[in-house]
């Protein structure tokens, strides 16, 4: 299985940074700086989110990354689709034995199975607006802490 890259929990770290800076914008050295990575990657996902019409940017001193759409009116499926390449699940890398009964039938019963996982996380993840992610954030943050 593939499996999901680290590049939507950047993204999604990146969106609700900008959502809750509200006005202004951000440089990709600050959004670095909360994920603890470096700018060069920051700026490559900031770029896929820019094409996806999700974050736009502005160049110069005092430029940096802004939302281009409010935060109730991005997902996480928005920042998923934006980063993400291919499909969740590997399929087979080619096309298993015709002659063996597992073999010949495994790969239509897998697709249909992998397909639904995939429409389940296309949902679960399109129910999250960046601006209620952040709400909990928030809310988290003002929770007891342990030590």
């Amino acid at each position: 299985m593939a499996g999901l890259s680290s590049r939507s929990a950047v993204a999604i770290h990146a969106l609700a940074m900008l959502a809750h800076r509200r006005e202004g914008s951000l440089t990709s050295a600050e959004i670095a700086d909360s994920l603890g990575s470096n700018p060069v990657l920051v700026r490559r996902i900031l770029g896929r989110l820019r094409n996806a019409e999700l974050v736009w940017s502005t160049e110069g001193r005092g430029g940096g990354w802004s939302l281009a759409r409010a935060p109730r009116d991005i997902t996480l499926y928005d920042a998923y689709a934006a980063v993400e390449e291919g499909q969740i699940f590997s399929r087979h890398t080619h096309p298993p034995s015709g002659v063996c009964e597992v073999g010949r039938n495994i790969g239509e019963l897998l697709d249909i199975e992998f397909q639904s996982a995939e429409r389940a996380l296309e949902e679960q993840l399109g129910r999250t607006t960046i601006a209620g992610l952040l709400q909990q954030i928030l809310a988290s943050d003002n929770g007891p802490r342990g030590h």
